[in-house]
């Protein structure tokens, strides 16, 4: 089940690696995304670290660790292909994958949480 953050990040946990990237939210705030630069594989984050940065024809934004741990996998389809972020932005336009040990995601909002959210921000 996926988890949000206030930050507009998702997170995801499948047998202890956490696909971490934007709701569709922010994939939408920011418009059509240009660049993604993402962490180098094995760097060490602790929670609320920025990790990447993600420009589009209207801004810059950093992404947020909502979890600490360690980059196992970057999406290196993003180098070439940033608008995956716009067209699957909690699929296939993920950014990372964090290794962390005894992660606990319940302080996350679920879905219905975070749209409840997104609604007090509007």
């Amino acid at each position: 089940m996926k988890r949000f953050t206030k930050d507009h990040e998702w997170i995801e946990d499948t047998d202890g690696v956490l696909t971490v990237g934007i709701s569709d939210h922010a994939q939408e705030q920011l418009g059509d995304i240009t660049f993604v630069e993402l962490p180098d594989v094995g760097k060490t984050l602790a929670k609320g670290d920025a990790f990447a940065v993600v420009e589009s024809v209207k801004a810059a934004s950093d992404v947020y660790a909502p979890v600490d741990g360690e980059v196992v996998e970057v999406n290196t389809a993003l180098d070439e292909k940033p608008e995956l972020v716009n067209e699957a932005p909690e699929s296939d336009g993920w950014f990372v994958k964090f290794k962390a040990e005894g992660v606990d995601l319940s302080d996350l909002m679920d879905q219905a949480g975070y749209d409840e959210y997104l609604k007090t921000i509007s």
